[in-house]
């Protein structure tokens, strides 16, 4: 199911007992898959606070429905908060082919995307990966070699008709920019969440 799809379907925010059962299976297996994304972090306190949360645990639910594999990469000491990203190998499938805001699709005159990162992301509620976070999720494993990902782009570049995206290729993170309009099979967004 695709974001765009997946937001229209779904307006009331929340999951079903069942499919509340069923992420927090999900969530909790790819987190001791992978404890070294999270060390001297405990599943039943993060557990806990989605529990607490239904509207977070739906927006992991979006994350995950698009491909992105969610997966707790940190936690906030100063707020409590637990820090959520999107941890898939590539850039998530069924967010991809999108240009990187409202601005930019409405300039489009032919050829349009369906849609466009900002706005679905919104939709999800999360938000696009800085470049610091993309960088900082690079270090803990290998993440978009065939694929790109828009991260959060400063104002100024924005202001000019352009927009960050990155990649890791030559085991190396790379930070590119592109027309904001431009749109590509290959190129995708990540999400945060806090919680």
């Amino acid at each position: 199911m695709t974001a765009t799809k997946a937001r229209n379907t779904n307006s009331k925010k929340d999951l079903s007992p069942k499919q509340r059962e069923e992420l927090l299976k999900v969530l909790k297996a790819r987190f001791e898959k992978n404890i070294g994304r999270h060390q001297g972090l405990e599943w039943p306190q993060i557990q806990a606070k989605l529990e607490a949360h239904p509207e977070k645990l739906w927006s992991l639910s979006e994350m995950e429905s698009t491909g992105g594999e969610p997966d707790v990469v940190g936690h906030d000491k100063k707020t409590g908060e637990y820090i959520f990203y999107d941890c898939s190998a590539e850039s998530p499938k069924d967010r991809r082919s999108l240009c990187y805001d409202r601005e930019a699709l409405d300039s489009r005159k032919e050829n349009k995307p369906a849609n466009n990162a900002m706005d679905v992301a919104a939709a999800m509620g999360v938000e696009l990966l800085s470049e610091e976070q993309y960088r900082a999720l690079q270090k803990l494993g290998n993440f978009d070699l065939k694929t790109s990902s828009w991260v959060q782009t400063p104002a100024p570049i924005r202001k000019l008709g352009g927009a960050l995206f990155c990649d890791r290729r030559y085991d190396t993170v790379f930070v590119y920019h592109n027309g904001a309009e431009s749109y590509y099979a290959a190129r995708g967004f990540r999400g945060s969440l806090r919680l």
